[in-house]
């Protein structure tokens, strides 16, 4: 049934990534378990993953479409702060952060700056982008580990100011 889940999602008109692809097809079999007591047994169960995972496909575009931040916002943030001792060193690790963010799928991208950049809190966040606060922590524990080994990767210590 997952290889099922896949086709569908895969022969979209959108082109999602594979964490994408992943979090939809969990995201069926979720919902499909949630509301087992709603299925007609008499009814092919191949029929109501189709329809969920139709729904869930359209909603995730719905998501993504709405959710979008504009980057220029967050460069200005970026680059506002004057009291930095070594603006330079500052802006490459800014640049860092910038382009890794401009890697990550649209809601990781939003959960981070909403996060650091806009001062929002992890209930506020899951309320704006319809995900739950677990799903939130996880995103934000995420992002930061792969910004961090980024980072190090190119040289700066992650405890760095």
């Amino acid at each position: 049934m997952l290889g099922y889940v896949f086709v569908i999602i895969k022969n979209s008109k959108y082109n999602f990534s594979n964490e994408d692809i992943e979090e939809i097809a969990s995201d069926v079999f979720l919902a499909l378990w949630k509301n087992q007591d709603k299925l007609d047994i008499d009814k092919e169960i191949a029929s109501y993953i189709a329809g969920v995972t139709k729904n869930l496909i359209l909603k995730k575009q719905r998501d993504m479409k709405n959710s979008n931040i504009n980057i220029e916002d967050l460069e200005n943030a970026l680059y506002d702060n004057t009291n930095i001792p070594n603006q330079t060193e500052e802006n490459e690790k800014s640049s860092i952060v910038i382009e890794e963010l401009m890697k990550m799928k649209a809601e990781d991208r939003n959960i981070f700056t909403y996060y650091y950049y806009h001062s929002k809190g992890i209930k506020e966040i899951s309320e704006n982008l319809n995900i739950s606060e677990t799903k939130v922590k996880s995103r934000l524990f995420r992002i930061r580990r792969k910004l961090r080994k980024e980072l190090e990767k190119r040289g700066y210590s992650y405890g760095e100011k």
